[in-house]
């Protein structure tokens, strides 16, 4: 099994590009790269009957959030308010840095 690089992190704003959730933005909450998939907040959710344990004593159905796949989301611009790409630059201390494909500033 491969483990895919992500350029995504954990607490970064992305936007659905496509599929069903297309147009949503929500944090990424995990990421998972030997599946090549990242968990983000408010989408690709689904309804899990559970049978009463100590964590929800009822019972009942709780909604979680799949993992979706890593080529439908794109990170969001900020000053263009919509997806870009991530790509890499080496600074003037040698530290390697994310930068946004779609304007060229740096992500922080």
């Amino acid at each position: 099994m491969s483990i895919f690089k992500i350029r995504l992190k954990k607490g970064d704003t992305v936007v659905v590009r496509s599929g069903k959730y297309k147009g949503k933005t929500g944090k990424v909450l995990a990421t998972h790269p030997s599946e090549n998939k990242v968990t983000v907040e408010n989408v690709n959710l689904y309804k899990k009957h559970v049978k009463p344990n100590r964590q929800h004593p009822q019972g009942g159905i709780i909604e979680m959030t799949r993992p979706i796949d890593v080529s439908k989301v794109g990170i969001l611009d900020p000053t263009s308010k919509m997806a870009s790409r991530i790509g890499f630059k080496i600074d003037k201390e040698g530290k390697k840095i994310r930068v946004f494909k779609r304007g060229g500033k740096d992500i922080k």
